[in-house]
């Protein structure tokens, strides 16, 4: 596997929505699917200011392969 600071992944929330989502840090080997932070655009249509539309932060997010739950995961 190939990843690389400000590639875009899929993001899979804790609601199970997949949304695109950039690579901020990658912690751990890239090889092993490692957890990474990622920056996401807000899907609220009321999260906006001058810039735009606000973003969202998730931190330390595993990869599908190595979470069990239906969510908070990146592939």
């Amino acid at each position: 596997m190939s990843l690389k600071l400000g590639e875009t992944v899929r993001y899979v929330d804790a609601r199970g929505r997949e949304r695109p989502a950039l690579v901020t840090a990658i912690h751990g080997s890239v090889e092993n699917d490692p957890s990474i932070n990622l920056v996401i655009v807000s899907d609220d249509e009321e999260r906006h200011d001058a810039y735009g539309r606000q973003i969202e932060r998730e931190t330390s997010v595993v990869h599908e392969s190595d979470q069990g739950a239906d969510g908070n995961f990146w592939r």
